[in-house]
């Protein structure tokens, strides 16, 4: 009785239901544009794009990041390494954009009071103007690849509306999916980037489906259609979900962590703009057309 009311109520409110996604487009919009007027960017970049040292130290000594920072007399990001299956320290990892390596490793010598050598550190440096290209390079591939699924979309479906709602979906995952990673104060890297390009292909694959099942398919009324577009939809996201959720909990390297965590909010997103959005978009569009 539950999923019929459920049914009930979506098929009566799906035109304000389909202006949810819209709102939160326009404040995430809204909340990027802010923060390009005031720091000449819509996401904070870590050392891999903006140039700097990252350092591993390896010890089972508690560091404070405040002491750290304040005893380096420079803005630091810190993150602590643990030993998932006993919770025992193994060191941490320190990024810096304002000291030479050199200056790193005797600040670093002087704090903790330990002898650093190539047991227990490692240093990586990025050129800023590397990093740089990198970043540019990044940006200019998210365009293409944006550009080309828009066009292999229409091409596709011929036909003006669909199409749209394919593309402005993806668009929303990526706008809203960025808003949220800013608010949560992650700071972006390369492998970061890439998980955005990921985006795109795993949002418009279930606009895909659910479009081609609505305008293609003969069998049953568009919305028996569209429910079993919804039921494989959700399938494929709530399973890709859980696996990329298992990696985030349980993997080591901080660079698939930022990679999971960006596929993952940007597959709950996509959740609500392709069948909150997209669906009151092809529903109007089959009312209109007669589509049975």
């Amino acid at each position: 009785m539950k999923i019929q009311q459920i049914e009930m109520f979506y098929r009566e409110k799906y035109k304000i239901l389909m202006f949810i996604p819209i709102i939160f487009l326009v404040l995430s919009l809204l909340f990027l544009g802010i923060k390009y007027v005031n720091t000449g960017s819509v996401f904070e970049k870590d050392v891999s794009l903006k140039g700097g040292i990252t350092a591993s130290v390896y010890t089972d000594r508690i560091v404070d990041s405040i002491e750290l920072s304040e005893g380096l007399g420079v803005e630091i990001d810190f993150r602590q390494l643990t030993d998932l299956t006993n919770g025992q320290n193994l060191g941490f990892i320190i990024e810096v954009s304002d000291l030479t390596a050199d200056e790193l490793k005797l600040g670093l010598d002087g704090i903790l009071g330990i002898e650093l050598n190539s047991q227990n550190y490692s240093v990586e440096e990025t050129d800023p103007k590397l990093g740089d290209l990198f970043f540019k390079q990044l940006l200019i591939a998210i365009l293409i690849a944006f550009v080309l699924m828009a066009i292999s979309v229409f091409l596709t479906f011929r036909t003006f509306i669909p199409s749209l709602a394919v593309v402005f979906s993806a668009l929303t995952d990526l706008t809203i999916t960025l808003a949220i990673i800013n608010l949560l104060g992650i700071k972006l890297s390369t492998a970061g980037i890439v998980a955005f390009l990921l985006v795109i292909g795993y949002s418009v694959d279930t606009d895909i489906l659910m479009t081609s099942r609505m305008l293609r398919e003969k069998t049953g009324t568009y919305f028996q259609r569209l429910k079993t577009s919804i039921k494989t939809g959700l399938t494929m996201i709530g399973t890709t979900v859980v696996a990329l959720l298992m990696g985030y909990i349980f993997g080591t390297s901080l660079v698939f962590k930022q990679m999971f965590l960006i596929i993952i909010i940007a597959l709950i997103v996509d959740v609500f703009s392709t069948y909150f959005t997209n669906a009151g978009l092809l529903m109007n569009y089959c009312k209109k057309k007669g589509i049975e």
